[in-house]
């Protein structure tokens, strides 16, 4: 009876843990904001962060795009996260999933979005912060 007990709890355990787990480790990346410095090539950002999400045209400085995606977390933040709702799963028997979906649902990333003008030769000039977010995440890379 005892084993039986046993079995029922671990299975329980299985068959509830995971989504902390699978949210955590499904996080989006942290971008490199290194990047978003002058003189860096347009194509370089392009290949770090994808597609702009709008390009304009500026009298002043030729092509603006504007770049918005969240801001995530390293790899080993999120492998330390992963690691610690796993282990709450397994000593709560599952019960932590309240709590650990909840807070993955919240700690989702930062949303940033950057307006990023070039010169002649579509080498970065200017970076504006288009949000309060966007720039402390900046401030905070470069100090």
């Amino acid at each position: 009876m005892k084993f039986k007990s046993l079995f029922v709890s671990g299975l329980l355990c299985f068959a509830l843990s995971g989504c902390s787990v699978y949210m955590a480790s499904n996080q989006a990346d942290k971008k490199d904001l290194s990047l978003l410095k002058e003189g860096m090539a347009r194509s370089t950002l392009i290949g770090a962060y994808g597609a702009p999400q709008a390009s304009v045209d500026d009298a002043n400085y030729g092509k603006c795009d504007v770049w918005r995606f969240v801001q995530g977390y390293s790899n080993g933040a999120k492998t330390g996260r992963v690691a610690t709702h796993a282990v709450l799963d397994v000593l709560t028997i599952g019960l932590w999933e309240i709590a650990g979906s909840s807070i993955e649902s919240a700690a989702d990333g930062t949303q940033v979005a950057y307006q990023v003008c070039y010169d002649k030769d579509q080498n970065v000039a200017m970076v504006v912060p288009l949000s309060t977010e966007s720039a402390k995440e900046r401030d905070e890379h470069f100090k």
